[in-house]
């Protein structure tokens, strides 16, 4: 059985909201962290994209540093760091400038005609030019960052490096015109992205929300694909979804259920060659956890289902993302709730594998 050795917040920003974060190892042990932060709620114009750093396995933390504000809504970071050392920061900008009215009601006036104020500022020339699912470079560890690209394809935990050296990213097209997800990859380390494949949905799948994918590569050239899906009548059938490819990620077998409840996923291979994945749930109780697979991802350990986190008070929260600090050591980063009538801060929690 997995072991706690504990869990606290990493980053707290009094007042604002934090989430949607990914974490990565450097070759000299140095995990880099970053998410969503400064933003009003969990829907609003605001947000930045932050990072911050340990150097002492997760126990210690620098102070956030904003490496990403555009113009509009910064949100879902995701980290790379590849073989070479590059980082490939991946995001995409929040469209609610497209859809503001639906806002209205769910928001206050004051806070309504605020946004809409600050969209008319910012004006549809930038709007349109910002809009859209990005990713950026750094050679230097975070400290400077290249100029924003059009990834195409957006997942929160963004693009692994595959054994042949080719970056490749699944997730939602930005402009989504079909139920499928998109698959795209890089040959320039992140330069460019170019669409190879799309991952198909079951017939009777049809219309209903599948995105917020993650993926692994188990062996070389075959690589399954965790998806969220969460469809909204249907609050107890909420378990993430799998596909599979053989041939590098231009082909994909038909969509199946798992029996992992909750969303979306991160999945990573272990020193071990087990494949973890953690994910978070959106029910009582809610929390954080992790699952196992000893065979590749064909069976999942569901029955030994590791529970990270089962206390936080409403189901604002998860998108954990995990790296193993060494083999059966691990640390998982996710976002919730500290306390009651705080906004969410960003966590993590210190396990290990027997």
């Amino acid at each position: 059985m997995p072991t706690i050795h504990w869990s606290k917040p990493i980053c707290k920003e009094p007042g604002n909201y934090l989430g949607w974060g990914t974490i990565a190892k450097t070759d000299t042990g140095e995990l880099l962290v970053v998410f969503s932060g400064r933003r009003q709620s969990h829907w609003c114009p605001y947000g930045v994209n932050e990072l911050i750093r340990s150097d002492d396995g997760g126990t210690t933390w620098s102070e956030p540093v904003v490496i990403n504000n555009t113009p509009l809504d910064d949100r879902d970071t995701g980290l790379l760091v590849t073989n070479s050392g590059v980082l490939v920061m991946s995001w995409f900008t929040g469209t609610q400038w497209k859809t503001l009215d639906k806002y209205k009601d769910r928001t206050s006036e004051d806070t309504y005609e605020s946004w809409a104020r600050l969209y008319e500022k910012i004006g549809r020339e930038v709007t349109e030019r910002w809009d859209g699912a990005w990713t950026r470079r750094s050679t230097d560890t975070g400290k400077t960052w290249e100029e924003a690209v059009p990834s195409i394809a957006s997942a929160p935990h963004g693009p692994i490096e595959l054994t042949d050296g080719r970056l490749l990213y699944i997730g939602t097209a930005h402009q989504m015109v079909d139920s499928h997800m998109l698959a795209v990859e890089s040959v320039d380390e992140g330069r460019s992205w170019q669409k190879i494949g799309t991952v198909p949905i079951p017939p009777d799948y049809e219309g209903m929300p599948f995105s917020e994918p993650h993926v692994v590569e188990v062996a070389k050239g075959r690589i399954i694909c965790l998806w969220r899906h969460n469809p909204r009548d249907q609050p107890n059938a909420h378990f993430l979804q799998q596909s599979e490819s053989t041939d590098g990620g231009h082909n994909w077998s038909l969509t199946h259920a798992t029996p992992m409840f909750g969303y979306p996923p991160h999945i990573i291979r272990l020193a071990n060659g087990d494949i973890l994945a953690t994910y978070g749930v959106r029910r009582s109780p809610y929390g954080q956890r992790a699952c196992l697979s000893h065979d590749g991802g064909q069976t999942w350990e569901i029955e030994n289902e590791i529970i990270l986190r089962d206390d936080a008070p409403n189901g604002d929260l998860g998108y954990p993302s995990t790296v193993e600090l060494d083999p059966g050591e691990l640390l998982t980063t996710y976002y919730q709730i500290d306390r009651v009538g705080e906004k969410t801060s960003f966590f993590a929690t210190r396990w290990s594998l027997d």
